[in-house]
C-alpha cells in the first residue's frame, strides 16, 4: 500500500492550499478527492490546482469550485489487478498514477510508476546574481546577496541544486558586485554537477538586457532572480510553457491584501455598494520566467532593459506570454525580515530529492 496513504486523500471542503500542501507533503504530484465515505470521486493535481488560481479561484477556496477546471477523467483499476496490468493502463494513458479501488469505489491503494521517461528539458538556466542588495545592507556590504548562508549554505547553492536535480545541467551567471566572491567558491560546477558560463556585466544592463550577453543560445532560457529562495517544480513549468506554445512564461505568485477602509462603488455620483474592508487577490511576478531563444532578438544592443521591457514588446508584438502560478514555497529575499525568515523556514520545507 501507498506509504500515508490517507494523507493523500482531500474532501471537497478543503482549501486549494490545503490540497497543495497534501501534495507537496505527499511528494507524488497528486492527491486523491473522496466524498466522506472515501468513496473516489477524481484526481487533484498541481497543474489542476494552477489552471484554478488562472480562472481568478484563490488560495482558500475550495476545491469543489474548480470543478470546471480540472483535465481529463482519470483513469482507475479495480484492486487486485496485477502489476502487469496496472502498468499497462498508466503507460496506455502516459499518466504515472492509478488509483485502485474497491468494489463499493472507495480507495483502496495507488499505483504508481517511474517507468515513464520525462520529456527532456533541454534547456539552460540563467541566474541573475549581478544586484548589490542594498536593502540587505550591511549584511551584503562584503558579500554578493546570492551569497548570503541561507540554512547553512549559500542562497546560489540552493538554487543551483534545485536546477540540477530537475535535470537542467548548463546554467549561466550574471555578474556585477563582487563576482570574485560567487567564482572563487563555485568554479566551472563540476562540485555541484552542472556546468557553469559567468557573464559579467561590466554596468548592470537590467533583468532582460545582461541576456544577450550569453552567446549560442539555440534552446529555451529559464531566468531567475538570485535572491529567490523557492522549490517551484521547474518540470512542470517547462511542460505548461510547451503546451500553451508561449514565447515567454512568467511564474506569477497569488498576492492578497487587504483595504483598512471601505471601498465604495459609485458611478456618476451615484453608490452602487459599500464594501468594507475587502480582501483583493491578484498575481504578481515571482521572478522566475521561461523564453524561447527567438525571444531574445526583442532585446537591444545597447543599453539597459528589463522583463518589464521585454514582455511589453513581446505582447505589442502579438506573442504568446502566459503565467504559470507558484503554488509551492516562495520567498523573495530582499529585506532583512525575508532573509530572517528564510532561516525559519529553510528546515521545514520540503526540497526535491
Amino acid at each position: 500500500m501507498t506509504p500515508d496513504l490517507d494523507a493523500m486523500l482531500i474532501q471537497q471542503s478543503h482549501s486549494l492550499r490545503e490540497a497543495m500542501a497534501a501534495i507537496d507533503s505527499g511528494g507524488m504530484g497528486i492527491v486523491l478527492l473522496v466524498d466522506d465515505q472515501r468513496r473516489f470521486l477524481r484526481t487533484v493535481t498541481d497543474g489542476d490546482l494552477r489552471r484554478a488560481i488562472l480562472a481568478g479561484h484563490g488560495l482558500d477556496s475550495n476545491i469543489k469550485t474548480t470543478n470546471n477546471v480540472v483535465g481529463a477523467t482519470p483513469f482507475t483499476a479495480p484492486i487486485g489487478t496485477s502489476r502487469e496490468e496496472q502498468l499497462g493502463i498508466m503507460l496506455k494513458a502516459q499518466v504515472r498514477h492509478l488509483p485502485l479501488l474497491n468494489p463499493d469505489r472507495t480507495v483502496a491503494d495507488l499505483a504508481c510508476t517511474d517507468n515513464i521517461p520525462d520529456d527532456q528539458l533541454n534547456l539552460q538556466a540563467v541566474i541573475m546574481a549581478g544586484g548589490f542588495g542594498t536593502r540587505l545592507r550591511p549584511l551584503t556590504d562584503h558579500i554578493p546577496k546570492p551569497m548570503l548562508s541561507v540554512g547553512g549554505k549559500p542562497l546560489m547553492e540552493r538554487t543551483i541544486e534545485s536546477l540540477q536535480k530537475a535535470g537542467i545541467h548548463r546554467i549561466n551567471v550574471t555578474t556585477h558586485f563582487m563576482p570574485e566572491k560567487i567564482i572563487q567558491y563555485f568554479g566551472g560546477g563540476q562540485r555541484f554537477g552542472v556546468e557553469l558560463n559567468y557573464v559579467s556585466e561590466e554596468q548592470p544592463l537590467g533583468t532582460a538586457g545582461a541576456l544577450r550577453l550569453i552567446r549560442e543560445v539555440d534552446e529555451p532560457l529559464l531566468v531567475m532572480n538570485g535572491d529567490i529562495l523557492t522549490n517551484i517544480d521547474f518540470r512542470s513549468l517547462v511542460r505548461f510553457h510547451r503546451e500553451r506554445k508561449a514565447k515567454l512564461t512568467i511564474a506569477v505568485r497569488q498576492y492578497e491584501m487587504q483595504v483598512p477602509y471601505g471601498v465604495v462603488e459609485a458611478k456618476d455620483g451615484m453608490v452602487a455598494e459599500l464594501r468594507e474592508k475587502p480582501r483583493i487577490t491578484f498575481l504578481v511576478n515571482a521572478g522566475i520566467y521561461l523564453l524561447e531563444p527567438s525571444v531574445l532578438k526583442h532585446i537591444p544592443v545597447e543599453g539597459r532593459y528589463d522583463m518589464t521591457d521585454l514582455i511589453n514588446s513581446l505582447l505589442a508584438s502579438g506573442e504568446t506570454v502566459v503565467g504559470f502560478p507558484v503554488m509551492e514555497y516562495w520567498l523573495d529575499i530582499g529585506k532583512h525580515d525575508d532573509f530572517q525568515k528564510a532561516q525559519e523556514d529553510v528546515n521545514r520545507v520540503r526540497w526535491a530529492a
